[in-house]
Protein backbone atom coordinates (compact mmCIF):
# COMPACT_ATOMS: atom_id res chain seq x y z
CA UNK A 1 0.00 0.00 0.00
CA UNK A 2 1.44 3.25 -1.23
CA UNK A 3 0.00 6.79 0.51
CA UNK A 4 0.83 10.27 -0.07
CA UNK A 5 1.44 12.34 3.32
CA UNK A 6 2.66 16.00 2.74
CA UNK A 7 3.54 15.07 -0.55
CA UNK A 8 5.80 12.25 -0.06
CA UNK A 9 4.83 8.73 -0.69
CA UNK A 10 4.71 6.67 2.31
CA UNK A 11 4.63 2.69 2.10
CA UNK A 12 3.25 0.06 4.22
CA UNK A 13 3.63 -3.68 3.39
CA UNK A 14 -0.23 -5.04 3.90
CA UNK A 15 0.64 -8.57 3.27
CA UNK A 16 -0.48 -8.63 0.19
CA UNK A 17 -4.35 -8.08 1.24
CA UNK A 18 -6.76 -5.57 0.86
CA UNK A 19 -7.52 -3.20 3.55
CA UNK A 20 -10.65 -4.25 5.05
CA UNK A 21 -12.39 -0.95 7.17
CA UNK A 22 -14.34 -4.33 8.91
CA UNK A 23 -11.12 -6.20 10.06
CA UNK A 24 -9.24 -4.96 13.19
CA UNK A 25 -5.95 -3.34 12.06
CA UNK A 26 -2.47 -3.88 13.19
CA UNK A 27 0.35 -1.33 12.65
CA UNK A 28 3.82 -2.95 12.77
CA UNK A 29 6.72 -0.38 13.99
CA UNK A 30 10.64 -0.94 12.80
CA UNK A 31 13.80 -0.13 14.73
CA UNK A 32 16.23 2.21 14.41
CA UNK A 33 17.98 2.29 10.68
CA UNK A 34 15.42 -0.85 9.82
CA UNK A 35 12.44 -1.15 6.98
CA UNK A 36 9.34 -2.80 6.99
CA UNK A 37 11.31 -6.38 5.68
CA UNK A 38 12.78 -7.41 9.29
CA UNK A 39 8.83 -7.88 10.27
CA UNK A 40 8.13 -10.42 7.14
CA UNK A 41 7.44 -13.24 8.97
CA UNK A 42 5.23 -11.47 11.36
CA UNK A 43 2.83 -9.92 8.87
CA UNK A 44 1.99 -12.40 7.10
CA UNK A 45 1.45 -14.60 10.10
CA UNK A 46 -0.73 -12.21 11.57
CA UNK A 47 -2.79 -11.52 8.76
CA UNK A 48 -3.37 -14.93 8.21
CA UNK A 49 -5.05 -14.51 11.29
CA UNK A 50 -7.35 -12.19 9.84
CA UNK A 51 -6.27 -8.83 11.08
CA UNK A 52 -5.52 -5.64 8.82
CA UNK A 53 -1.66 -5.56 9.24
CA UNK A 54 0.07 -2.64 7.96
CA UNK A 55 3.97 -2.68 8.10
CA UNK A 56 5.08 0.94 7.72
CA UNK A 57 8.34 2.49 6.23
CA UNK A 58 9.09 5.52 8.42
CA UNK A 59 9.93 8.42 6.30
CA UNK A 60 13.67 8.01 4.62
CA UNK A 61 13.73 4.28 5.27
CA UNK A 62 13.04 1.07 3.01
CA UNK A 63 10.15 2.58 0.56
CA UNK A 64 9.06 5.91 1.95
CA UNK A 65 10.25 9.18 0.86
CA UNK A 66 11.71 12.10 2.60
CA UNK A 67 14.18 12.76 5.24
CA UNK A 68 14.33 10.66 8.37
CA UNK A 69 12.38 12.49 11.13
CA UNK A 70 15.02 14.11 14.43
CA UNK A 71 12.83 13.19 16.79
CA UNK A 72 10.20 10.48 18.27
CA UNK A 73 7.44 13.26 18.73
CA UNK A 74 7.95 14.16 15.17
CA UNK A 75 7.56 10.48 14.04
CA UNK A 76 4.31 10.14 16.35
CA UNK A 77 2.78 13.52 14.70
CA UNK A 78 3.97 12.09 11.42
CA UNK A 79 2.05 8.38 11.94
CA UNK A 80 -1.33 10.01 12.77
CA UNK A 81 -0.92 11.56 9.44
CA UNK A 82 -0.49 8.45 8.01
CA UNK A 83 -3.24 6.28 10.22
CA UNK A 84 -5.63 9.43 8.58
CA UNK A 85 -4.83 8.84 5.26
CA UNK A 86 -5.54 5.05 5.35
CA UNK A 87 -8.96 6.19 7.37
CA UNK A 88 -8.13 3.98 10.23
CA UNK A 89 -10.12 4.98 13.81
CA UNK A 90 -8.84 2.25 15.74
CA UNK A 91 -5.14 0.68 16.41
CA UNK A 92 -3.17 -1.65 18.15
CA UNK A 93 0.65 -1.07 17.35
CA UNK A 94 3.44 -3.82 17.88
CA UNK A 95 7.03 -1.88 18.28
CA UNK A 96 10.33 -3.17 18.38
CA UNK A 97 12.74 -0.94 19.69
CA UNK A 98 12.50 2.50 18.62
CA UNK A 99 9.01 1.35 17.27
CA UNK A 100 8.86 1.30 21.18
CA UNK A 101 9.15 4.94 21.84
CA UNK A 102 7.18 5.93 18.84
CA UNK A 103 4.47 3.97 20.48
CA UNK A 104 4.55 5.18 23.78
CA UNK A 105 4.68 8.84 22.42
CA UNK A 106 1.44 8.25 20.04
CA UNK A 107 -0.56 6.84 23.13
CA UNK A 108 0.24 9.76 24.89
CA UNK A 109 -0.67 12.34 21.63
CA UNK A 110 -4.05 9.82 20.74
CA UNK A 111 -5.14 7.90 23.43
CA UNK A 112 -8.50 7.49 22.19
CA UNK A 113 -7.18 5.43 18.71
CA UNK A 114 -5.59 3.09 20.48
CA UNK A 115 -6.95 -0.61 21.44
CA UNK A 116 -4.21 -2.28 22.29
CA UNK A 117 -0.19 -1.83 22.65
CA UNK A 118 3.11 -4.44 22.56
CA UNK A 119 6.58 -3.92 22.84
CA UNK A 120 9.01 -5.73 21.39
CA UNK A 121 12.21 -5.27 23.38
CA UNK A 122 11.30 -2.18 24.45
CA UNK A 123 11.49 0.79 27.08
CA UNK A 124 10.29 3.70 27.77
CA UNK A 125 14.01 5.43 27.35
CA UNK A 126 16.86 3.70 25.08
CA UNK A 127 19.68 5.78 25.66
CA UNK A 128 22.37 5.09 22.77
CA UNK A 129 26.55 4.17 23.18
CA UNK A 130 28.18 7.67 22.29
CA UNK A 131 30.61 5.42 20.25
CA UNK A 132 27.69 4.22 18.28
CA UNK A 133 26.26 7.58 17.40
CA UNK A 134 29.59 9.06 16.82
CA UNK A 135 30.74 5.53 14.63
CA UNK A 136 26.73 6.08 12.27
CA UNK A 137 27.52 10.01 12.15
CA UNK A 138 31.02 8.90 10.48
CA UNK A 139 29.12 7.14 7.77
CA UNK A 140 31.03 4.08 9.14
CA UNK A 141 29.56 0.63 8.29
CA UNK A 142 31.34 -0.85 11.23
CA UNK A 143 28.14 0.95 13.42
CA UNK A 144 25.85 -2.24 11.67
CA UNK A 145 28.17 -4.72 12.96
CA UNK A 146 28.36 -3.16 16.40
CA UNK A 147 24.70 -2.79 16.65
CA UNK A 148 24.01 -6.57 15.49
CA UNK A 149 26.75 -7.77 18.01
CA UNK A 150 24.94 -6.40 20.62
CA UNK A 151 21.45 -6.98 18.96
CA UNK A 152 21.84 -10.98 18.89
CA UNK A 153 21.60 -12.69 21.86
CA UNK A 154 24.08 -15.21 20.88
CA UNK A 155 24.42 -15.95 17.48
CA UNK A 156 27.68 -15.84 16.50
CA UNK A 157 26.86 -15.09 12.60
CA UNK A 158 23.23 -14.10 11.47
CA UNK A 159 21.64 -16.19 9.23
CA UNK A 160 21.77 -14.73 5.10
CA UNK A 161 23.84 -12.19 6.44
CA UNK A 162 23.83 -9.03 8.84
CA UNK A 163 20.18 -7.54 8.20
CA UNK A 164 21.20 -3.97 8.53
CA UNK A 165 23.61 -4.27 5.98
CA UNK A 166 20.84 -5.15 3.70
CA UNK A 167 18.72 -2.51 4.55
CA UNK A 168 21.71 0.37 4.77
CA UNK A 169 24.12 -0.25 1.97
CA UNK A 170 25.91 2.84 2.19
CA UNK A 171 27.85 5.10 4.17
CA UNK A 172 25.25 8.18 3.06
CA UNK A 173 22.42 6.06 4.68
CA UNK A 174 24.05 5.06 7.78
CA UNK A 175 24.50 9.16 8.49
CA UNK A 176 21.49 9.79 7.26
CA UNK A 177 18.64 7.35 8.64
CA UNK A 178 20.76 5.25 11.45
CA UNK A 179 22.57 8.52 13.07
CA UNK A 180 19.17 10.40 13.23
CA UNK A 181 17.25 7.25 14.65
CA UNK A 182 20.04 6.87 17.60
CA UNK A 183 20.01 9.95 18.29
CA UNK A 184 16.34 10.77 18.37
CA UNK A 185 15.68 7.69 21.02
CA UNK A 186 18.57 8.96 23.00
CA UNK A 187 17.06 12.34 23.07
CA UNK A 188 13.35 11.17 23.77
CA UNK A 189 12.49 12.31 26.84
CA UNK A 190 8.66 11.77 27.34
CA UNK A 191 8.89 8.39 27.80
CA UNK A 192 7.74 7.69 31.31
CA UNK A 193 5.15 10.58 31.29
CA UNK A 194 3.48 8.42 28.81
CA UNK A 195 3.55 5.28 30.38
CA UNK A 196 2.07 6.79 33.42
CA UNK A 197 -1.10 7.54 30.98
CA UNK A 198 -1.19 4.07 29.42
CA UNK A 199 -4.98 2.22 30.24
CA UNK A 200 -5.26 -0.29 27.05
CA UNK A 201 -4.51 -3.78 27.31
CA UNK A 202 -0.40 -4.18 27.20
CA UNK A 203 1.54 -6.93 26.25
CA UNK A 204 5.47 -7.13 26.44
CA UNK A 205 7.59 -9.55 24.66
CA UNK A 206 11.31 -9.35 25.87
CA UNK A 207 14.68 -11.64 25.11
CA UNK A 208 16.72 -12.90 27.76
CA UNK A 209 20.05 -12.60 26.39
CA UNK A 210 18.57 -8.70 25.14
CA UNK A 211 21.96 -6.81 25.74
CA UNK A 212 20.42 -3.66 24.40
CA UNK A 213 16.98 -3.66 26.58
CA UNK A 214 18.15 -5.34 29.57
CA UNK A 215 15.57 -8.00 31.27
CA UNK A 216 15.31 -6.32 34.84
CA UNK A 217 14.98 -2.88 33.05
CA UNK A 218 12.34 -4.70 30.83
CA UNK A 219 10.69 -6.13 33.94
CA UNK A 220 10.33 -2.72 35.57
CA UNK A 221 8.64 -1.10 32.41
CA UNK A 222 6.24 -3.68 31.97
CA UNK A 223 5.20 -3.37 36.29
CA UNK A 224 4.70 0.34 35.70
CA UNK A 225 1.27 -0.38 33.55
CA UNK A 226 -1.38 -2.18 35.33
CA UNK A 227 -2.42 -5.49 34.19
CA UNK A 228 0.27 -5.78 31.66
CA UNK A 229 1.64 -9.03 30.48
CA UNK A 230 4.91 -10.14 29.79
CA UNK A 231 6.56 -12.69 28.20
CA UNK A 232 10.24 -13.92 28.32
CA UNK A 233 11.82 -15.47 24.93
CA UNK A 234 14.99 -17.69 26.45
CA UNK A 235 18.36 -17.46 24.28
CA UNK A 236 17.37 -14.69 22.11
CA UNK A 237 18.91 -10.83 22.34
CA UNK A 238 17.49 -7.58 21.20
CA UNK A 239 16.41 -8.35 17.66
CA UNK A 240 13.73 -10.72 18.71
CA UNK A 241 11.85 -10.34 15.24
CA UNK A 242 14.55 -11.99 13.60
CA UNK A 243 15.93 -14.33 15.89
CA UNK A 244 12.84 -16.00 17.35
CA UNK A 245 9.90 -14.80 15.36
CA UNK A 246 8.24 -18.06 15.41
CA UNK A 247 7.36 -17.94 19.27
CA UNK A 248 7.01 -13.93 19.34
CA UNK A 249 4.33 -13.81 16.86
CA UNK A 250 2.65 -16.73 18.19
CA UNK A 251 2.61 -15.02 21.78
CA UNK A 252 1.10 -11.90 20.24
CA UNK A 253 -1.72 -13.51 18.27
CA UNK A 254 -2.51 -15.23 21.39
CA UNK A 255 -2.50 -11.58 23.72
CA UNK A 256 -4.91 -9.90 20.91
CA UNK A 257 -7.17 -12.95 20.50
CA UNK A 258 -7.62 -13.40 24.30
CA UNK A 259 -7.23 -9.42 25.84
Amino acid sequence: MIVEVEKKKVFASDAGQSFDKNKETIVLLHGSGQSHIVWSLTEQYLSSQGYNVLTIDLPGHGNSEGESLKSIEEIADWLDKVVRKIGVSQLTIVGHSQGCLVSLEYYLKFPEKIKKLIFVAGAYEIPVNKSLIDLSLSGDMESLNLMMKWGYGHSKQFIGGNPLQKILNSTREVREVLAVDLIACNNYKNGMKAVKTVKCPTFFVFGELDKMIRLENGKKFAGLISGSKVHVIKNCGHMIILENAFEMREKVAEFLKND
